[in-house]
């Protein structure tokens, strides 16, 4: 039954609630107070704000560290390799060892189709991994980018021609956010007029990802699932009847994935596509505003554009971290032998800053030559289909930005999400000056 604002969630919703981030909140927080690094680094709001500090910790401790909950590693070789290693797999993120007959009650709470659970390719492996991913990658290859870049140019003229000069304003939501939901929306067929909506669900769904989450948190993503489930039922009832040029009449038309796979795979596209290129975008723009030099540079040398952005994604990672559960017996990773089932923890942005592979790791370098090596976009088979798009998207975004107001500067502080897995801002004021002619972007 899909979930509405009006509907009191029953026991079933609340044991489930507690089996899946009840138990594991109560455990992070205890772990927390005894000065475990990783429980410290999920629940710790200094170290939402700021977690650099404690990922150095865990490096400090060692290439993997066994926490009182789970492996971690911050070695840039060991996130390589479990990434793309088939003996590692995904799962939807349980937990912890939770009693058989809870769990067993809690999956009466059936929730509607979300990127957090299977289908999602998020969390499923192969063989059912590679038929999910196979139809929509096609939309994602280079040629198909390429051809969406005037669509992003224009947007982002548009947005930037609407922001009002020689006034104080929030760039997420005036225009970080505007530019990946526009192009993602068209991608997948829904109408301009809803994607206000999308950002409101996104905001309230990308919570899941953590673990550990308040009820009340818990609850209004669950029923922001249930809305966006009905909202899906009713597009692609509408794409059966008048398919269109998107991503997801193809799927339809193609016939080769049914509506709970469909919707899941349209709700993942549709988060991934806008929330790791929102905090990219936001990221950016504080480190550049942070480093005038560096912005300098890029004014003086705009060929280091893209290179700028593979820089703002290695220092200061949209996607912070993942996890991937051991599925083969006695499997050795970096001398440690991990059981079939153990979970580790796979820090992207402590691969990111490993020292032995970007030497001066905390130094913001829009000419860092191995910037590129970064591991925030994943690697393997469940490497970000839309890492080209988020890339071209931020590099156009944040370049027409600068050019378009010379005198860009914050006018307060910027306040960080309070999430452990994406890492941005909810709010970022800025003064943004005089308006310059229109970007020479091309």
């Amino acid at each position: 039954m899909a979930l509405g604002m009006g509907m009191a969630m029953g026991p079933y919703y609340r044991l489930r609630w507690f089996a899946a981030q009840g138990l594991p909140r109560f455990a992070l927080r205890a772990a927390a107070r005894r000065g475990d690094t990783l429980s410290r680094l999920t629940t710790d709001p200094s170290a939402l704000e700021d977690p650099y500090p404690l990922i150095e910790s865990l490096r400090a401790q060692g290439r993997m560290v066994r926490s009182s909950l789970a492996w971690v590693t911050t070695d840039h070789e060991l996130c390589r390799t479990i990434l793309r290693d088939n003996r590692f797999g995904t799962r939807a993120a349980e937990g912890f060892d939770i009693p058989r007959p809870l769990v067993r009650i809690a999956r009466r709470a059936a929730l509607p189709p979300n990127p957090m659970e299977p289908p999602s390719m998020l969390v499923i492996d192969p063989p059912e991994h590679s038929r999910m991913r196979r139809p929509v990658a096609s939309a994602f290859t280079p040629r198909a980018i390429a051809r969406l870049q005037d669509r992003v140019e224009s947007i982002t003229e548009e947005l930037l021609d609407g922001l009002p000069a020689g006034r104080e304003t929030d760039l997420v939501t005036g225009f970080a956010a505007q530019v990946p939901i526009a192009i993602i929306s068209r991608m997948l067929g829904f109408p301009e007029e809803a994607r206000d909506q999308f950002l409101d669900w996104g905001d309230r769904m990308t919570p899941l990802l953590d673990i550990g989450l308040s009820w009340p948190v818990w609850r209004d993503a669950i029923v922001a699932i249930g809305e966006m489930d009905r909202y899906a039922d009713e597009h692609l009832a509408r794409l059966r009847r008048e398919p269109g040029e998107d991503i997801l009449s193809s799927l339809v038309a193609a016939g080769e994935l049914g509506d709970r796979e469909l919707k899941a795979t349209a709700s993942l596209l549709m988060g991934a596509g806008f929330e790791t290129t929102v905090n990219l975008i936001g990221n950016g723009i504080v480190q550049l505003l942070s480093h005038p030099d560096q912005l300098a540079r890029l004014r003086a040398e705009p060929d280091l554009w893209p290179n700028a952005v593979e820089e703002v994604l290695r220092l200061d990672a949209p996607v912070q971290s993942t996890a991937r559960v051991v599925v083969a017996e006695g499997a050795e990773i970096g001398g440690v032998r991990l059981r079939r089932g153990a979970t580790v923890v796979v820090s992207l942005a402590g691969a990111n800053r490993d020292p032995n592979v970007f030497p001066e790791p905390d130094r913001f370098d829009v000419g860092r030559a191995n910037a590129k090596e970064h591991l925030t976009f994943s690697t393997g088979i469940h490497a970000c289909v839309g890492a080209s798009l988020a890339r071209m998207e931020a590099t156009h975004a944040l370049r027409a930005l600068f050019e378009r107001f010379p005198d860009l500067r914050l006018s307060g502080a910027p306040e960080r999400r309070p999430l452990f897995t994406l890492h941005g801002y909810s709010r970022l004021p800025v003064a943004l000056g005089r308006r310059a002619e229109q970007s020479s972007v091309v």
